[in-house]
């Protein structure tokens, strides 16, 4: 069933956009249909690696512009979507949704939600996070990605009681995303490169490009953990 990914974190440099590069590039080797949206106006990286086959949608809480989010639903009535959210745009996320009833309006046409939480495990992040659940009711499930790239120990956020408690409420699923090495990381975001290309890339040696498919092997695990990508969200 299609089903809308919201790529968030809330915060800026978090990851969200390696999440949706990575997310973006496993529906390509899966063959799912899908289609990427770009949503953040001051920072297009996603669209501007997958320029090629992104869509843009703009979240706002101004009323006159309210329906430039819409396409993402008329998308996902025939397609997953995976949109790569803008920092700070909760509450412009949450006001669309709401608004316009998409949570019953996707029940009875078969789309559904789920929103990819990315953090850094620190104390804002998680906070974020906390609100992002709360606010929902249950209503949009969450994943909670745990970045490995930006924090590497996440015992305590195990520990955390009120963390725990809405993951527990909420059956808030986590998965950890894999570091992807510096060198690799910082020439795959100057040249722009897929990660289809970057597996090919000519400036890359063996062990560097092996360093790409051993991350995109470790990541798709990883998002297949949650096994929503064949079925309904639950």
């Amino acid at each position: 069933m299609p089903t809308i990914h919201l790529i968030d974190g809330e915060k800026g440099g978090v990851g969200k956009s390696l999440v949706a590069r990575t997310m973006i590039q496993y529906c390509l080797d899966k063959n799912m249909p899908f289609v990427p949206v770009e949503t953040d106006r001051s920072n297009p990286d996603v669209a501007g690696v997958y320029k090629g086959i992104c869509q843009y949608a703009v979240f706002t809480e101004d009323e006159r512009q309210a329906d430039k989010a819409d396409r993402i639903f008329e998308i996902a009535m025939n397609k997953t979507v995976i949109a790569n959210l803008a920092a700070q745009s909760h509450r412009a996320v949450k006001e669309w949704i709401e608004k316009n009833q998409l949570i019953e309006l996707g029940e009875s046409q078969g789309v559904y939600f789920c929103k990819w939480f990315v953090s850094t495990g620190g104390y804002d992040s998680l906070n974020l996070f906390k609100q992002s659940v709360n606010s929902y009711g249950g209503k949009v499930p969450h994943v909670l990605v745990r970045n490995l790239g930006l924090c590497d120990d996440w015992e305590h956020v195990n520990s955390d009681v009120t963390i725990q408690e809405v993951v527990k409420k909420y059956n808030i699923k986590a998965i950890d995303f894999p570091k992807l090495a510096y060198k690799e990381r910082n020439i795959i975001d100057q040249h722009r490169l897929t990660f289809a290309d970057a597996r090919q890339y000519k400036e890359f040696g063996i062990i560097s490009k092996q360093r790409v498919v051993n991350f995109l092997k470790l990541a798709y695990a990883a998002f297949e953990t949650v096994g929503i990508w064949y079925e309904e969200v639950k």
